[in-house]
């Protein structure tokens, strides 16, 4: 596994002086995914340098690095740290209570009108509390990114950073809740008993099959949105990249032969919206055999890796397996969307120039393009539960918001998260 490593690394202030660092980082197989200088004084740039590091890189590049007669490691930069510490989110007032008068209609005795009015009107809560803008965030931290299964507090940062997705880009608030449970029964029962807080509830990193049931029964239970974003926000992105892939490559899914190789949470999601949007045919590979009959259920056939990679056009990996997929097995003209983070099954420069015509990983078809527009579309329309239609038409808009040569649009531009949720709300009031 792949882990950010920064690197604060002095040089002279003269020509070369940054290549040669670079050489070297280079020549140990690091790739650079960050470069920014620091401070410059006295002729001297410091260098902050993140570089991608796993168990099998050469630690000793470090000493290398030293012994370069225009440069010295300074150590380690505390940036990501720094950026978490204190925690990424807060809760504050939306309005100034700066007098007697605004105090006590916010509070009491004012509130006591408020508070009856709901009761006699449960409906009235969404003009009168913040509920129209709530999410809940619920894991048990069983299936954290690419870490597995490392709890619920170890998934707050997690969970915290969804939060502050959730504030920057659409306006929610959204709330982080850790379920210290594993069996499906008692994160159901703690949801429903926390569920009038909020309008709307997101499952996160909650591992198969638990997940499936977790989001199944809550659906049924309760009186407004639940969206398992492993499953249903990785899977209307990926949808949006292969429609855009099918309109650059002239494939149309409805008469390509797709492979979906994982089929968990992600996998499962991707080949039912897949099958809603009109694909035909769908193989599927997972070593779990309950995996690979609830995928035959839904309408697909079982199949493996190797068949996959010599039948399909499009072919779709979510197992979490670094490296799976081998540049052999690539064919010219396929679409390969390696979606583990953070390491892909393979990587898409490899891919591409093994033949594919495209191929992207879970950095770029990431759910954060998604699940922002589909919880406040959803909100705006008081929505009761998550449709089929709702998911389609975000990712069509995510789809449609993509420059013509690119796959996705850029997570950051806050116009595509506009269009997301117009577009759910229209498909939830329709």
């Amino acid at each position: 596994m792949k882990i950010p490593e920064i690197l604060l690394i002095e040089s002279e202030h003269k020509p070369g002086s940054l290549a040669r660092i670079l050489s070297v980082l280079g020549d140990a197989g690091l790739v650079v995914e960050h470069l920014a200088a620091v401070r410059r004084e006295q002729g001297r740039t410091v260098w902050e340098i993140t570089v991608d590091m796993d168990e099998e890189a050469d630690w000793g590049v470090f000493d290398r690095v030293d012994a370069l007669p225009n440069a010295r490691v300074l150590g380690k930069s505390d940036r990501v740290f720094n950026r978490h510490r204190g925690g990424k989110i807060r809760t504050v007032s939306s309005q100034e209570i700066a007098s007697q008068q605004i105090l006590r209609d916010l509070y009491t005795p004012g509130v006591a009108r408020v508070c009856l009015a709901i009761r006699d009107d449960p409906e009235k809560a969404w003009d009168f509390t913040n509920i129209g803008n709530t999410v809940a965030i619920v894991t048990d931290g069983s299936a954290v990114l690419g870490l597995g299964n490392i709890g619920p507090l170890p998934g707050l940062p997690v969970m915290e950073g969804k939060a502050a997705l959730f504030a920057t880009l659409a306006g929610i608030s959204g709330v982080p809740i850790l379920v210290d449970a594993k069996d499906p029964a008692s994160i159901i029962e703690t949801v429903v008993a926390i569920a009038p807080s909020f309008g709307a509830i997101q499952l996160e990193d909650i591992g198969a099959p638990a997940c499936f049931q977790v989001e199944s029964e809550l659906t049924a239970r309760l009186d407004k949105p639940v969206l398992h974003d492993d499953q249903h926000g990785t899977a209307v992105v990926t949808l949006a990249a292969v429609r855009n892939a099918g309109r650059i490559s002239g494939q149309r899914l409805s008469q390509s032969l797709v492979g979906q190789v994982g089929l968990g949470a992600a996998g499962y999601g991707i080949a039912r919206l897949l099958f809603a949007r009109g694909a035909s045919r769908i193989l599927g590979a997972d070593l779990d055999p309950s995996a690979v009959a609830r995928f035959e259920e839904l309408g697909g056939e079982a199949s493996n890796l190797e068949r996959i990679m010599a039948e399909a056009e499009i072919v779709i990996a979510t197992t979490g397996v670094r490296g799976l997929i081998k540049p052999e097995m690539v064919r010219p003209g396929q679409v390969i969307l390696a979606l583990t983070n953070p390491d892909p099954e393979i990587e898409p420069a490899t891919a591409r120039d093994a033949g594919a015509v495209f191929a992207a990983d879970g950095k770029s078809i990431n759910n954060v393009l998604g699940f922002p527009g589909l919880f406040r579309g959803a909100l705006d329309a008081r929505a009761r539960r998550f449709t089929d239609a709702m998911l389609l038409a975000a990712a069509e808009a995510i789809a449609d918001t993509a420059d013509e040569s690119d796959l996705v649009p850029d997570a950051l531009d806050l116009a595509v998260h506009q269009a997301v949720a117009e577009a759910v709300k229209a498909a939830a009031a329709d």
